[in-house]
């Protein structure tokens, strides 16, 4: 039987700051370093001495720092069953985001105990801050909260039930992946491990349990949340190909950064956008570029602009919010054309000249649209037969193998086809680019998943009894999670609509949406417990993470297996 009182938070500690030692920064060797001493660090253990092909890793093909993804699976033997293998999958992400924001501190970004001194030395540190730190209940550094100590509570918690093989039946399945913090290429590369195993081993993926960070929500939150899901992400992408004039004569032309800004101020931060599943709203969209294209200084008006932005999705499809979208653009360049008209008729009259406003009549397409508008005019030319296809998608590889940004190359297919179609008045274009995050959760309207969400809800109601803590299970993980990549809420036609308008397609955002429809394990947040992730203040929370989280663990595990 598996011991409630065993107490493993100093091993956690150690194992925590260790892993947080390793500057394992998102497209840094040392994301390959931290899973070489993971690896090495499972197979120290007599389980995996007498089994080790359980515990092994994945490189991720073609990846030139050659970062690993780790794997690590055991069977327990309390029941001989005939059937699949009931399994959990433990999982969660090894890299960071950077340390530059720490500024004078980043010396001790990765060392836990010596930024703790330095920290509280530090003449500006916000109180909030340092009270927490100086009860000594809370470690900081990068990565201690996002999320190497949840990575430590699942190592330790799998190689202790290594040793207790005979307290649960079915398997426990530990997926370790890199890439998580920008592009999630370990994860998605990981699903083939998953797939693998799932035939090899034969097993039956019941849900899987994330364990990145929760945080309060609000100042004094008293809960501790579990997600039932995760927040999807679209890039949403506006390209404006305006008309190009001298400063000197500026009512001539449609400036294409003027009409990217009123892009901007309609769609960022705009409430109207978030999105809604069960009184749960996503965060309105982000504006994460903006940008015009000119490649020098010169007294030219832009002729062209872009920018792209974060948007959240909980249940809505792509045709809806490509729909919505198209209608803000086409609003904003239609505001930015009356703009035009009006001031350079309050011009005329100021300078005493005659009135002729430039009228200017702008059009929108999405990228479906501009593929077909190219099409359309080589018919009309007559011009030789091309595979216009295959054409974008030798420009798609052909940069991707440069290295180019992944929205850097769906911008430039929009651009080589606006060129083509040379249009004479302004024209924007709505498209889509990686990454592309699917949303799922466990839907209350699917029985089977209502069955699972309900099984959880008790768990921790009764264990929350036991421990004092006040849970509340929430639908979505509200930040960017690996977890989007084990099951898709999105409809097939919803996912077709998304690919006909990101420009390179499946070789800009490879995300295997069949398979992952395929494997369809519903992945849910226990999380370390901390504040601050992504900050110089980021700290974890340790009576929580490494008393309280393990023993839930080990609930849901004699709960389910």
């Amino acid at each position: 039987m598996m011991d409630a009182s065993v107490d493993f938070s100093k091993e956690m500690e150690a194992l925590t700051k260790d892993l947080v030692g390793i500057r394992s920064v998102n497209g840094t060797a040392g994301e390959r370093e931290v899973a070489e001493f993971i690896l090495r660090w499972l197979r120290s253990f007599p389980y995996f001495t007498t089994h080790p092909e359980r515990a092994f890793a994945q490189e991720i093909p073609g990846d030139g720092l050659g970062r690993e993804n780790v794997f690590a699976y055991v069977h327990g033997t309390k029941e001989a069953g005939t059937g699949p293998r009931k399994t959990l999958v433990w999982h969660g992400h090894i890299d960071t985001v950077g340390t530059e924001d720490f500024g004078a501190l980043e010396p001790w970004a990765n060392d836990p105990d010596a930024l703790l001194e330095k920290l509280l030395a530090e003449p500006d540190l916000p109180d909030a801050v340092r009270e927490d730190l100086a009860t000594g209940d809370w470690m900081p550094g990068r990565g201690a909260c996002d999320m190497k100590s949840g990575d430590a509570v699942f190592l330790v918690l799998l190689t202790y039930l290594s040793e207790h093989t005979d307290a649960f039946s079915g398997t426990i399945v530990l997926s370790l992946n890199c890439v998580e913090e920008n592009e999630h290429t370990g994860i998605l590369h990981g699903l083939d491990v998953l797939d693998e195993l799932k035939e090899r081993e034969g097993l039956e993926y019941l849900f899987a349990i994330n364990n990145d960070y929760i945080c309060p929500l609000y100042d004094g939150d008293p809960h501790r949340y579990l997600y039932a899901g995760a927040v999807g992400k679209l890039l949403p992408c506006v390209y404006i190909h305006g008309c190009e004039t001298h400063v000197g004569q500026c009512f001539e032309g449609f400036d294409a950064s003027v009409a990217a800004a009123e892009v901007v101020r309609r769609i960022n931060y705009n409430t109207a956008l978030c999105d809604g599943y069960r009184g749960e709203y996503t965060l309105p969209p982000s504006v994460l570029k903006l940008a015009d294209l000119k490649p020098a200084y010169n007294v030219q008006t832009a002729q062209e602009a872009w920018t792209y932005f974060n948007y959240f999705v909980h249940a809505a499809s792509v045709a809806d919010i490509l729909a919505v979208l198209k209608g803000i653009v086409k609003d904003s360049m239609d505001e930015i054309a009356g703009r035009i008209d009006a001031e350079a008729e309050k011009y005329a009259k100021l300078a005493q000249q005659p009135v002729v406003p430039p009228n200017f009549q702008p059009e929108v397409m999405s990228y479906d649209e501009l593929v077909a508008a190219v099409r359309e005019k080589r018919a009309a030319a007559e011009a030789k037969e091309t595979a216009l296809d295959d054409e974008l998608a030798a420009m798609a590889h052909k940069l991707r193998a440069k290295g180019r940004d992944l929205r850097e190359i769906s911008l430039a297919i929009v651009r080589e086809l606006v060129r083509e179609l040379h249009p004479t008045r302004p024209l924007a274009i709505l498209f889509f680019a990686a990454p592309y995050c699917p949303a799922n959760t466990l839907r209350q309207e699917v029985a089977g998943e209502k069955k699972l969400y309900d099984q959880l809800e008790s768990l921790v109601s009764s264990f929350g009894e036991e421990t004092g803590e006040q849970y509340k299970i929430l639908q979505f993980f509200p930040s960017l999670s690996d977890s989007s990549y084990l099951k898709i809420d999105d409809t097939p036609e919803s996912v077709a609509t998304l690919y006909q308008n990101l420009p390179g397609g499946k070789t800009v955002s490879p995300v295997p949406t069949e398979r992952i429809r395929s494997l369809s394990i519903p992945a849910v947040d226990f999380g370390c417990y901390g504040k601050d992730a992504h900050k110089w203040t980021e700290r974890m929370y340790k009576p929580y993470t490494f008393g309280v989280l393990p023993k839930l663990i080990l609930k849901a595990v004699a709960e389910f297996l």
